[in-house]
């Protein structure tokens, strides 16, 4: 079983109006298409795996690098797919701060609607929440429990800690299938800074540490959790080394410089501007990409940019495009017409194919720099305001940012057009 760390800066605020509504409609037609096409099993498994969950916040335009993906992508996942529930047979209970307090309510609520064992699913909440908070010491106070559960009962938990000190946040990951014991090894993965040695006591090696909870503090850890390669760094900047330039550089050519009128797979998708393109092709591959293909979470922010500017203001009308042509994908695959849908797939498996014989031969900070140049025209963005036309490209704005531990207000220089 997978564990370990990576580096989720603590970011606070709110996601705007006009983002949060974009991430429930894509985030919601994302499951969907999951749903369809791998079953509910492959969706719970892909949120137990944290490089696809940051994946997944980057390609609904939110901050690639910040704790805040975890609160705004399950809030926008559980707006969207509670709606559906009885269709999809999924159901998300718990949330951030009070919400996560809802949670034994919420799931007696889903076993009542679905014949489910409410109390067991009650008892696992509770277990996996004492777990990471009380159980694993690592100086994160947790303030987000999210429990994802299906119809048939398989489950996954995404729980969210943090350390203000630090400026630092954990996420952990849960997955039901994976589970022998609440308190040997549970995790799918956990991530977030390694603050050296901490106290565990579901490491397999703590059996002779626990003669139950009570005895938390009685022993070390006999051994560290091992890390996984993701870690997420605090500059905001996308820089070439967060991303893999032969993956994205594919993508880019597919969209921009290849006549895919020409390729027979994707005739469905004549027409669509290269600029959508771009994004329908890193949509494709978070719904059909095979788990190694997620190690680079920051190329999924070339889709819809970010909200913070980084790498690009987001670009609402390209995003709403996407959200139409994939809404009309799925509804047609309802009536069982998948011509639409299978054209989509295929622009990841074109995209890859691609990878084979491309060479990178271009600076990501130029495709940034020509991003943010077109953003006016794509109806760009961020939580300072729309973009502009401009051809002073030293041009500097600057962005807002509470100081938890200062308790005073920071400000960055943000270069963005």
């Amino acid at each position: 079983m997978k564990r370990g760390y990576a580096d989720l800066p603590l970011h606070y605020g709110t996601v705007p109006a006009w983002l949060a509504q974009r991430m429930c409609l894509l985030g919601g037609a994302i499951t969907e298409a999951i749903v369809q096409e791998y079953g509910k099993k492959v969706f719970l498994q892909k949120l137990s795996d944290p490089f696809w969950f940051q994946s997944l916040g980057c390609v609904l335009g939110m901050d690639w690098h910040s704790s805040g993906i975890t609160t705004s992508v399950m809030n926008a996942l559980k707006k969207s797919i509670n709606q559906r529930s009885s269709e999809l047979g999924i159901y998300i209970c718990g949330g951030r701060g009070k919400s996560s307090r809802k949670t034994p309510d919420e799931l007696m609520d889903v076993a009542y609607k679905t014949g489910l064992n409410g109390s067991e699913l009650v008892t696992h909440s509770k277990l996996a929440a004492k777990v990471d908070n009380t159980a694993v010491q690592d100086g994160f106070q947790l303030y987000l429990h999210s429990f994802v559960v299906t119809s048939e009962g398989d489950w996954s938990i995404i729980q969210q800690g943090m350390n203000p000190d630090e400026k630092m946040a954990r996420r952990y990951h849960w997955l039901s299938s994976n589970i022998k014991s609440f308190t040997e090894t549970p995790h799918s993965f956990i991530y977030g800074k390694n603050q050296g040695q901490i106290l565990n006591l579901t490491d397999q090696n703590a059996k002779q540490t626990k003669e139950g909870i009570l005895s938390l503090t009685r022993e070390n850890p006999d051994k560290l959790m091992k890390e996984i390669s993701l870690l997420m760094p605090e500059h905001h900047e996308v820089l070439q080394k967060d991303v893999n330039l032969k993956r994205l550089g594919a993508a880019l050519v597919l969209a921009h410089e290849t006549d895919i009128s020409s390729i027979e797979s994707l005739l469905l998708l004549k027409g669509v501007g290269p600029r959508t393109l771009q994004s329908l092709t890193l949509v494709s591959e978070v719904i059909h990409g095979t788990p190694s293909r997620f190690s680079d979470p920051a190329r999924f922010s070339f889709a819809h940019g970010g909200k913070d500017g980084h790498p690009f203001p987001v670009p609402t009308n390209i995003y709403d495009e996407t959200i139409e042509i994939f809404d009309i994908a799925l509804h047609k695959s309802r009536l069982g017409e998948k011509h639409k849908s299978e054209a989509l797939k295929n622009l990841s498996k074109v995209s890859q194919q691609m990878e084979n014989n491309f060479i990178p031969d271009y600076q990501l900070k130029d495709w940034i720099h020509k991003e943010r140049k077109d953003s006016w025209k794509y109806g760009g963005k961020t939580v300072l305001g729309d973009a502009v036309k401009n051809t002073d490209n030293s041009k500097i704005i600057t962005q807002t940012r509470f100081n938890p531990k200062s308790k005073k207000i920071d400000k960055d220089q943000l270069s963005l057009f």
